[in-house]
Parts: structure tokens; sequence; C-alpha cells
């Protein structure tokens, strides 16, 4: 179910330089899974799109929902400016989530690709081992992951801590097994990862990262292609925002 509300903001920080975190009381929170996303609505008119934020994390008890999310543009600019007792215009949850699956998962976040990985670590059944890519020693959330990880390592661009390469050179270095994989980030680190999950023999979901308009599937503004006919345009697309997310690495060209 999808809700289109006022939410409350309770709180925000900066976690990093253009990494804040936003927590916000919405009644969405009590459909959420790992993986989806909300869109947050701007105040001015001049921006007539929503923006897609991921869900880091989910607090049904308290009815929260937090966002991790870089200011990279004039919405999320705006967004940076929210404080306790603000409220923004929001919808979701929106997309279809990570399903929780194995005894022994990789969860591997890159970039602002981390986020979404918290919560989906949090209530996996089994053990966690999260693989962690950074560009540098800014590492936000990495010490929420050693709380609900099994395991924690860390890859950056410049070597500053932990392995020095990708997300995929630090599972090669740690010989790294698993029933599934889960990731989310840019594309390249996507089909790294999809590669190593076809060459040891695991099943892989990825989280596409698209730029999106509607959010809901209309507009087909966000296709990714796909490696069979989608029913809605039928031709080898499919829509992220709608029919992902989420998707496993089988189903679409990376």
């Amino acid at each position: 179910m999808k809700i289109k509300e006022t939410a409350k903001v309770l709180n925000q920080s900066k976690l990093a330089e253009g990494i804040f975190s936003l927590t916000i009381a919405t009644t969405a929170s009590e459909y959420a899974i790992p993986g989806q996303f909300i869109n947050i609505f701007s105040k001015d008119a001049s921006n007539l799109l929503p923006r897609p934020i991921s869900i880091c994390e989910i607090d049904k008890a308290a009815g929260t929902l937090r966002m991790v999310y870089r200011v990279v543009g004039k919405g999320t600019t705006e967004f940076s400016s929210l404080k306790a007792g603000d409220t923004a215009e929001i919808m979701g949850p929106l997309g279809n989530g990570f399903p929780l699956e194995g005894e022994k998962a990789i969860v591997v976040g890159g970039g602002i690709g981390v986020p979404p990985m918290l919560e989906l670590a949090k209530q996996l059944p089994g053990s966690v081992t999260a693989v962690m890519g950074y560009r540098n020693d800014d590492l936000f959330l990495s010490e929420e992951f050693t709380d609900v990880a099994s395991d924690l390592i860390i890859a950056t661009d410049d070597g500053s801590v932990g392995v020095h390469g990708t997300v995929v050179d630090a599972m090669v270095e740690n010989e790294l097994e698993a029933d599934v994989i889960y990731a989310c980030g840019p594309k390249p680190m996507l089909r790294a990862v999809a590669q190593y999950a076809a060459e040891h023999n695991i099943k892989c979901y990825v989280s596409m990262e698209e730029r999106m308009a509607c959010g809901v599937g209309a507009c087909l503004g966000c296709v990714c292609q796909s490696k069979d006919v989608d029913d809605h345009s039928h031709v080898h697309n499919k829509r992220v925002c709608k029919d992902g997310p989420v998707f496993l690495s089988t189903e679409v060209v990376l």
C-alpha cells in the first residue's frame, strides 16, 4: 500500500560531506520493507517532480522511516534544510523491496547504495556479511553495520580504510561464499557483483539506480533493459520504480 501524506520531520543530521540522515513520522512505515523508497515533494512550485529517496531504516513500532541521501541538486538541497518540527509531503512506500532469503547472506553497498542495505541486514533471517564500498574514509553508517551484521568488510577507492579497491576486490580477497547476495550501488558495481555471483553459483538480487519521474510506473522514464519481454511495454524493458528497484541479477541487463 502506498500513502500520500504530510509527514513530520523528527530529526535530521549531516553524516558526511553532502550526506544527510532524515527521520520522519509517517504511517507509510507500517507497510515499508527493505529496498523500497519514498517520494518527497518539493515546496518549490518550479520543482514539479518528487525526488525518490531510498529507505534506510524502518521502525514500525515508532511509526518512523529514516532516509540517508546525498545532496545532488535543487530538490535534495532543499530537503537538507529540513529540521525537527518541519513537514514534508511524501508518497510511499514505493517499489518492490528485497525478499528475505538464505541462511548465509552477503549484503553489498556502494556509495549512496549503502543506506538501503542497513535495514535489510537487520531483517535477514540468517548470518550476514556486509561489504561496503566508499570513496574515502567518510565511512557513513559503517558503525551501524557492525551492530547488525555478523561481519563487516570495507573497501575504499583511495585505500584509506580496508581493502584498497572495489567491493568485488574485497569479496575476492576474503573468498566470500553465501546462499544469496544482495547489492545496491552504481551499475558497474552491480555488474561486477552479479558476475561474482554467477561465477560462484550464488543467487543475486540487485537494486537498480535510475533517474525517476513519476515513481509509480506510469511514465516509463526509468526503464532498464530486461532479458524478458515486459507485459506492460511489450519490449525488453522493465520499470525500475514499479517492477523494481530490486531484480534478480539474471532478469536484467547490467
